[in-house]
């Protein structure tokens, strides 16, 4: 078995010499921002796959575990709207399990190609059995098949079982585009903060904040020290 690093020196002198934001990076004047976050966020998003970010629909979610563990992963956003943003997993993951047991939660997008950051913090609820399936109804056949191999987070006991129980959910999906994924949950984050990170290359990082007054009612927006 080859040792975990032949030479160490190698990853440091690799991590040292990286840069970043080697580009031109866009302006962002928050005394123009909208009175909500969700417009913003939409506005960026666009901007950044625009200016070719990789998977810009991807983002990374932030939950607890029931002993107060932090956990997070890389998952897809499927909307974002006046209800929050919306993303999909099984009930019976990891995820949903600490979300049933502790809906607040937080997400971060990094657009590198444009040096932006947006991070949500807010409470997440499920939603029902209807619109999760709708939810999986506009996806790829790939995606319905991965729903149906379920079982997400346990324990595997070898990589042809999955193979396995991989092909025989495909072979599903393909005979039976409507075929139900009982855990297949869609979730929603109402947003309670919404952070707006511009990076500048002189370390000017503008951070423009919105947060929900006490009665959810309105937005209050306040620039932060970088």
């Amino acid at each position: 078995m080859p040792a975990a690093t032949d030479k160490p020196d190698e990853f440091h002198s690799t991590l040292h010499s990286l840069r970043v934001w080697d580009t031109r990076l866009p302006a962002f004047d928050p005394e123009a921002a909208p009175d909500a976050p969700v417009p913003l966020f939409r506005e960026w998003f666009v901007h950044a796959a625009r200016a070719g970010q990789v998977e810009p629909h991807t983002m990374s979610l932030a939950t607890v575990d029931a002993e107060g563990r932090p956990d997070v992963r890389i998952l897809m956003l499927h909307d974002a709207d006046s209800r929050g943003w919306h993303f999909a997993s099984h009930a019976t993951s990891a995820k949903g399990r600490q979300l049933a047991g502790q809906p607040d939660a937080a997400l971060v997008f990094y657009w590198a190609a444009v040096g932006r950051q947006v991070r949500i913090r807010g409470r997440v609820t499920a939603c029902g059995p209807q619109e999760s399936r709708a939810d999986l109804a506009v996806r790829s056949q790939g995606a319905l098949a991965a729903a149906l191999t379920g079982r997400q987070s346990e324990v595997l006991g070898s990589v042809r079982e999955l193979a396995e129980a991989s092909a025989a959910a495909w072979e599903r999906a393909g005979a039976e585009p409507d075929a139900p994924a009982p855990t297949w949950t869609r979730y929603v984050l109402d947003p309670a903060e919404v952070e707006f990170f511009q990076g500048d290359a002189a370390r000017r990082h503008v951070r423009l904040r919105y947060r929900r007054t006490p009665d959810a009612s309105a937005w209050v927006r306040e620039l932060l020290w970088p």
